[in-house]
C-alpha cells in the first residue's frame, strides 16, 4: 500500500535532500533521444539533478514500457522486444543501470499508476515507493497519477527550467515517418543502431503514414471484434469446403485471416501437412487471437506463422513466392476504405506479383448485381418496428450498445432511412408511399444485405458490398494479369435471401413486374499463367 503524501517536483536548480534509489521512467519508448540520455545520466548516474542538486550516484532507471503487447499500429509502431533492445543499448552507451519491464495495455483507468507499480513488483520483486523513487515523466496527465500517490516528479522534456524546449521522442519519430533525416541527429545512437539493423525506419514510415489503419491497428474503431470472430468462425467450415479443392500446396497465405479459423481447417488437411500456413491480419485484436491460438497448440503443423501487416502498405512476400493466396470477406473492405477500384487493382497486382507461376488467388466475398444501376421498386415492411419519420444524425455520439438498440427498434422501412443517412456511399431514393421506394438495384442490395448488422452498424455502413459486379471483377482480375478458372462464378446466398431479405422485402421493376433476387457473393479462382 503506497502512502499518500505531498509530492515534490524536480526542476533545474532544485536541491534534493533525499537521493532516491530508483528513477521510474514510464512511457512507450519507441524512440530514445540524446536529450533523454543527458537528462537521465545527470539525474541518476552522475549523482546530480539537471539543476545541480544531488540525486544519488548509481540510481537504477526502471523503464516501464507501456503498450508492450502492441506493435505495428500507428500509436505503437515498434514491437516491445525491439524497444527493449534499444533501451539496453542506450543504457550501456550512457553508463546507466537499468531494468526494463513490459507493461501490457489495459482499458483506460485512473489507477494506471498503481497497475504499473504492481506490474513492476511482480516482474522484478521491487516495490517502488515515494521514499526511494523519482518518476521521470513529461506527460502531465500521467505525472498527476503518480503525484497523487506522493511520488516526486522529474518533468524531463517538460521541465520549466530548461532554456530551450527539447523535441519530444514522438515528434522525432514523426520526423522519421515524414522522411526528415534530421531525426538521426536528435535520436540517441542506440535507437539509430537498432532501427538500422532491424530495418525499423521503413516499418515506422509504413505504419505511421498508412491511410487505412487506425491508431490501434484496424480499419475502424467502432467494430465489435467479438461478434466478428464468432460470425467468421461459424462460417469457416462452409468457406473452406468451397475453396479447398482449388488450393495448391506449398506456401499458403490467408490475407485478412481474422482469428485464423480457416487456417485451422487447412492445418487438418493431410495433403497440406508439409505446406507453410501463413496468416496476415491488420487488426490488432484478431492478430493477437491468432498468436494466442498458436501458443496454445491449436495448430499441429509446425510451419504456421502470423504477421500483423496491411498488404496495401507494401509488399510482404517476395515475387513469385506464394502458391495459394486466400482472401475471405476482405476485398470489399479494400474497396471501401481505399480508393475503390484503384486500391483494389493495386491489391490484385500485388497478389499477382507474389504468386508463383501456376499459383492461385482464391477470393470469396460479397458482390454486386450485374445490372446494379438498374432502377427498381423495393417494398419494405413497416409494421416490424418503429417509424420515427426522420433518421437520427447523432449515432456517432452514442455508445455501440445504444446504437444497436436504436437500430433494432426501427422497422425495415425506417431502417432504410437510417442506412441512407449513415452510409459512406451516398445514394438517393424516391418514396412512393406504403413502404415502397424507387432506387438503383445496387443500393437496394447494399441495404438489404446490411440491414441486420446492428452489432457493428457504424462500421458496416462505412463499407460497400455492391461496388463491383462479377463482370467488373473479371475485368479487374484480367487487367492484373490473372486468368479466371472456370470454377469462378457469381453466387446468390439463398439462406440470406430466404431468411433475411424475402420475409421483409419485395423487389419489382418500375412497372411492378416481380424480379428475382440477384447475386450477393462471388467465388473467384484466379490463376497466374505458368509462362508468366
Amino acid at each position: 500500500m503506497i502512502e499518500n503524501r505531498r509530492p515534490a517536483r524536480y526542476a533545474m536548480g532544485d536541491d534534493i535532500n533525499s537521493p532516491p534509489r530508483f528513477v521510474l521512467f514510464p512511457g512507450r519508448h519507441h524512440l530514445l533521444t540524446r536529450f533523454q540520455a543527458d537528462y537521465l545520466h545527470r539525474l541518476a548516474a552522475a549523482g546530480e539533478a539537471p539543476g545541480g542538486g544531488t540525486v544519488g550516484s548509481g540510481a537504477t532507471i526502471v523503464w516501464a514500457v507501456t503498450s508492450a503487447n502492441h506493435d505495428n499500429t500507428r500509436r505503437n509502431p515498434v514491437p516491445y522486444h525491439r524497444r527493449e533492445a534499444a533501451i539496453e543499448r542506450f543504457s550501456l552507451l550512457s553508463g546507466l543501470r537499468s531494468l526494463v519491464v513490459p507493461i501490457f495495455d489495459t482499458a483506460p483507468t485512473d489507477a494506471f499508476a498503481e497497475v504499473t507499480l504492481k506490474s513492476i513488483a511482480v516482474a522484478t520483486g521491487i516495490d517502488l515507493t515515494p521514499a526511494d523513487t523519482v518518476v521521470a515523466c513529461s506527460t502531465p496527465e500521467v505525472a498527476k497519477l503518480y503525484e497523487r500517490l506522493g511520488f516526486p516528479i522529474a518533468p524531463v522534456e517538460a521541465d520549466p527550467q530548461l532554456r530551450t524546449v527539447p523535441e519530444r521522442p514522438w515528434d522525432v519519430l514523426l520526423r522519421l515517418a515524414a522522411g526528415d533525416e534530421s531525426w538521426r541527429k536528435l535520436a540517441h545512437p542506440a535507437t539509430v543502431d537498432v532501427f538500422e539493423r532491424y530495418r525499423l525506419a521503413e516499418t515506422v514510415r509504413t505504419v505511421v503514414e498508412d491511410p487505412l489503419v487506425g491508431d490501434e491497428g484496424g480499419l475502424t474503431a467502432t467494430r465489435d471484434y467479438r461478434t466478428y470472430v464468432e460470425a467468421f468462425a461459424g462460417a469457416a467450415e462452409r468457406k473452406w469446403s468451397a475453396v479447398r479443392q482449388h488450393v495448391r500446396p506449398g506456401r499458403i497465405v490467408d490475407i485478412g485471416c481474422g482469428a485464423g479459423a480457416v487456417l485451422e481447417l487447412a492445418d487438418r488437411e493431410p495433403g497440406l501437412h508439409e505446406s507453410d500456413l501463413i496468416g496476415v491480419e491488420v487488426a490488432r485484436h484478431l492478430y493477437s487471437e491468432c498468436v494466442h491460438k498458436k501458443a496454445q497448440g491449436v495448430f499441429r503443423n509446425a510451419n504456421v506463422y502470423f504477421y500483423q501487416r496491411n498488404v496495401l502498405g507494401g509488399a510482404i512476400f517476395a515475387d513469385r513466392s506464394v502458391d495459394t493466396t486466400l482472401t475471405f470477406a476482405l476485398t470489399h473492405e479494400i474497396w471501401s476504405y481505399g480508393r475503390q477500384r484503384e486500391s483494389l487493382l493495386r491489391f490484385a497486382r500485388r497478389i499477382f506479383d507474389h504468386t508463383a507461376p501456376g499459383g492461385v488467388w482464391i477470393n470469396s466475398d460479397v458482390c454486386g448485381p450485374d445490372d446494379r444501376r438498374r432502377p427498381v421498386s423495393l417494398r419494405l415492411v413497416t409494421d416490424d418496428g418503429n417509424n420515427p419519420g426522420e433518421p437520427r444524425r447523432d449515432l456517432s455520439e452514442l455508445t455501440s450498445g445504444e446504437v444497436k438498440r436504436y437500430v433494432e427498434s426501427l422497422s425495415t422501412r425506417a431502417r432504410l432511412d437510417q442506412f441512407a443517412a449513415d452510409f459512406a456511399f451516398p445514394f438517393t431514393f424516391e418514396d412512393l408511399g406504403d413502404g415502397t421506394v424507387r432506387l438503383e438495384l445496387g443500393a437496394a442490395m447494399d441495404f438489404l444485405t446490411r440491414k441486420d448488422y446492428v452489432d457493428n452498424w457504424l462500421s458496416e455502413t462505412r463499407e460497400q458490398f455492391c461496388g463491383l459486379s462479377f463482370a467488373e471483377w473479371t475485368e479487374l482480375l484480367t487487367e492484373a494479369g490473372f486468368e479466371l478458372d472456370p470454377a469462378s462464378a457469381p453466387i446468390r446466398n439463398d439462406w440470406v435471401v430466404d431468411n433475411r431479405i424475402a420475409p421483409v422485402a419485395t423487389l419489382t421493376d418500375p412497372e411492378g413486374r416481380p424480379l428475382d433476387w440477384p447475386t450477393t457473393h462471388l467465388l473467384a479462382v484466379a490463376r497466374r499463367p505458368r509462362n508468366s
